[in-house]
């Protein structure tokens, strides 16, 4: 068959494999297993290595054996997302590899949570518990450190905390993280819904019927280990399979929940003591005394989006004196010029925090008068991480291992959110690897900007 201009074979076969991988929920490594017998095989194809025809064959069968897409209309697929916008055909939901290396590699995850804390202590909590949010919980690392930290200052207090978050995977993997929470803070109430920002805060579907086909789950767990609780929170496996199904929208490219679903996890032995903090089906409470909005959404979303589908709802779910802070992508670091070496001209990152706070401000209307904008300064707002390497790893003369080089590569174009198709098109060649060489070298290793933003609820006079 012959190729359309500008699109490759191996276009063809890694969305053929992108694809399988997402409707049978498995990573690229298990495809590689599975398909031909080699873990590796889908990551030498990214980097532009060779494959037989007996082995595309194979290939072939194995994704027509699973129900597949065939070629011609994976072709067609392809078109198509070509011609979408930028801000449509990045997908965090379907980088999970990326995603998961970029956490375990760099230090973001841990100084958003300090800073976290940090704002939560300016806070004042009231009775019956405190309440946090956390939107886009992401591998739950953030989270957990947060929550670690509030148990350390607020050990006998019990715990409200709502955690936000679409990808099963995600889910599965903060959950591993709880057995720990509730064994040393045992009056902790755990919400993890699916729900999108303008519903999640009250756990309601503003439609009524997804609300009348949204899943309810309590947990009471039994033991008083974190033994005993992980097993249980390991039970949960088949539920999250049935309920925290994802489909991606044809309309703006966004994961969207195929089930609306809320899971409430707490301690049987501490029930009693939680009771007046337990939500209800369509009677939960807002009134976050904390909310922490940490990447929630992509860099090239408009403005208007970010304002009124996410941060706004968010700041409305705030009690008197409770505080939100937003953490986003600033650029002007290494990793936007390793970018701007491949992509000259690249600027993902539309929106600062000014601009975004006015635009949340005419999207709260009268009401916001009622919240406080701070103004930080960029010394206040600003703060660098990391990607973790040896000092012995970047030598400014000798030669930086292939493995030190691919992590900075994929927290760069992570980063800057830069779609599969072009990643593709120049993983193809060695370049990538040269200019992420040369910004390694150049500033003795790798780290990136972000920027945080503080909005909190006045206090009620009288």
């Amino acid at each position: 068959m012959m190729a359309d201009a500008g699109m490759t074979d191996a276009d063809v076969l890694l969305a053929q494999i992108d694809d399988a991988c997402r409707r049978l929920r498995i990573a690229q490594t298990t495809f590689g297993r599975l398909a031909v017998n080699d873990g590796k095989f889908v990551n030498r194809l990214q980097q532009g290595g060779k494959v037989t025809l007996q082995t595309v064959d194979r290939v072939h069968r194995f994704i027509a054996e699973q129900g597949g897409p065939s070629e011609r209309s994976l072709r067609s697929l392809i078109r198509r997302d070509r011609d979408l916008p930028p801000e449509h055909n990045f997908r965090f939901y379907d980088n999970r590899q990326k995603y998961l290396m970029f956490v375990n590699t760099s230090c973001e995850k841990q100084i958003i949570a300090d800073r976290a804390l940090e704002q939560l202590m300016l806070t004042q909590p009231q009775p019956p518990a405190i309440r946090l949010f956390d939107g886009g919980t992401g591998d739950g690392t953030a989270f957990a450190r947060l929550l670690r930290g509030a148990h350390r200052r607020y050990p006998w207090l019990p715990f409200y905390a709502v955690a936000k978050e679409i990808s099963i995977e995600n889910v599965r993997l903060m959950l591993e993280k709880m057995p720990d929470r509730f064994q040393e803070h045992p009056a902790t109430v755990l919400v993890v819904t699916n729900l999108p920002y303008t519903e999640a805060p009250w756990l309601r579907p503003d439609s009524p019927i997804a609300a009348s086909q949204m899943v309810w789950h309590e947990v009471a767990l039994e033991g008083s280990t974190a033994g005993d609780f992980e097993e249980a929170i390991a039970g949960l496996q088949p539920f999250l399979e049935q309920n925290w199904q994802v489909e991606v929208s044809s309309r703006t490219g966004h994961p969207v929940n195929k089930t609306p679903a809320v899971l409430v996890i707490y301690r049987r032995d501490n029930q009693f003591v939680l009771d007046s903090v337990l939500p209800r089906r369509g009677l939960a409470r807002a009134e976050f005394d904390f909310a922490l909005l940490s990447q929630p959404y992509r860099a090239r979303a408009p403005i208007d989006f970010k304002a009124r589908r996410v941060v706004a709802p968010i700041v409305r779910a705030l009690r008197p004196n409770g505080r939100l802070m937003g953490v986003h992508s600033h650029g002007s670091d290494p990793g936007m010029e390793i970018i701007r070496s491949v992509w000259p001209g690249e600027d993902p990152f539309t929106t600062g925090r000014a601009e975004l706070m006015d635009e949340v401000k005419r999207a709260l209307g009268p009401s916001a008068l009622a919240y406080r904008f701070h103004h930080l300064t960029d010394a206040e707002s600003l703060f660098r991480y990391h990607i973790h390497t040896l000092s012995t790893e970047i030598d400014p003369k000798g030669e930086i291992g292939t493995s030190t080089l691919i992590a900075a590569w994929n927290a760069a174009s992570y980063v800057a959110q830069i779609e599969d198709r072009r990643l593709a098109a120049v993983m193809n060649r060695d370049d990538y690897l040269d200019v992420t060489r040369s910004a390694l070298r150049q500033h003795g290793g790798l780290w990136f900007n972000n920027e945080t933003y503080v909005i909190s609820r006045r206090a009620e006079l009288g």
